[in-house]
């Protein structure tokens, strides 16, 4: 059993000013500080995959993980490449990189191929996530955790961190003074070294999220264009939707009608965008899949064409049905299907239609899309 039996101590040389200090607010002078923190932690009871090691500033987190983990703690990251994507180990596939920033809920393409020294501080968090799984083995142990990034962005990366973790079957220990980021990180132990307490916990649901979906006017783009994959340009007749998140807008599509050979009820998602901070809960399948059960419910005909490798991963078979897969041959197009642009600079794009229940109520899908 692991056991926290760690002890700081350090000799004092007071000086004239600090002597003054402890003079002034009554504090006897020592010739010696001493901390000790001691405890078992069980962690060979039970499997686990993410621990949480808790507590106010100064009350010995980062001491008893250095202890416990002296080389994971010790492990630590350069960031020397000309982009994002350099920075990772050359031994690395690009596949397993995109799937591994994807992964921690970081999409935004634009944002992998600058340097990592202009990344916003939620950004380089789910980077140095994203490269500790695939570069290093073992126990990843990650101090101060979630403490640089906004409390919004925290508890979102959160939430991608555990399910990709999880799913990989590794082991993290967070380190942080944070206990917002409980819920949504979900561990399976939590040590509090303030009150040298230990327990084990059961996965829970995460918080809801209220979600809304209506329409957004067309400059509503604008905000989104910068984090789209390719390109910042769409179509004027594009009709927009928005999808709001505990009241704050972080969602895009933009919907086009698009020409068939034979049908003259199809439209298309041309645009789908969610801001980096949202990232990593799914939401831009929730605005997708509502927008395509309303245009059914109206007896139109709703595509993707995606060509994002994480976005085409994600279609449920139950909700989409594959029509073609990226690079496949069309007879219509060629040897792939492209959405625009001239020829060398077409993209290869899957084609999903969506197959899954109509919305229940018509009059709320035709407010929906023609509002």
């Amino acid at each position: 059993m692991p056991t926290v039996d760690v002890v700081v101590e350090s000799k004092v040389k007071l000086s004239i000013r600090a002597r003054q200090v402890a003079g002034m607010f009554d504090c006897p002078p020592q010739a010696k500080q001493r901390l000790q923190w001691k405890a078992e932690l069980p962690l060979d009871e039970k499997p686990w995959n993410i621990g949480l090691i808790v507590g106010p500033s100064g009350s010995g987190k980062s001491t008893c993980a250095r202890s416990l983990w002296p080389k994971e703690y010790a492990h630590s990251l350069r960031w020397s490449g000309e982009t994002l994507i350099d920075c990772f180990n050359k031994s690395i596939g690009l596949e397993e990189i995109t799937f591994a920033l994807n992964s921690v809920g970081f999409s935004t393409i634009p944002a992998w191929l600058r340097p990592y020294n202009v990344l916003s501080n939620g950004e380089r968090f789910r980077a140095e996530i994203a490269r500790r799984m695939i570069e290093q083995s073992g126990i990843i142990v990650i101090d101060e955790f979630t403490s640089v990034v906004d409390r919004q962005v925290a508890t979102v990366a959160c939430h991608a961190v555990q399910k990709w973790v999880r799913k990989r079957n590794r082991q993290l220990v967070a380190v942080t003074c944070h206990a917002d980021v409980m819920d949504w990180l979900q561990p399976d132990w939590v040590f509090e070294p303030a009150e040298r307490l230990f327990r084990w916990r059961s996965l829970r649901r995460r918080p809801e999220i209220h979600v809304e979906v209506a329409r957004v006017p067309y400059e509503a783009w604008h905000i989104f264009a910068p984090f789209h994959y390719m390109t910042a340009d769409l179509n004027r007749a594009a009709v927009c939707f928005g999808l709001w998140a505990n009241g704050e807008l972080c969602t895009f599509g933009g919907v086009l009608h698009r020409p068939h050979p034979t049908a003259r009820n199809v439209k298309g998602l041309s645009r789908l965008v969610t801001l980096p901070d949202w990232q990593g809960l799914g939401l831009a399948f929730v605005l997708t899949e509502l927008l395509g059960s309303a245009y059914k419910a109206l007896g139109l005909r709703y595509r993707n064409y995606p060509a994002h490798p994480s976005f085409i991963r994600g279609f449920k078979p139950e909700k989409w049905q594959c029509c073609k897969l990226p690079g496949s041959y069309s007879p219509k197009t060629g040897g792939t299907t492209s959405i625009e642009g001239e020829p060398n600079k077409q993209r290869p794009c899957a084609v999903f239609e969506y197959i899954g229940p109509a919305m229940a109520s018509k009059s709320d899908a035709a407010k929906l899309i023609e509002s």
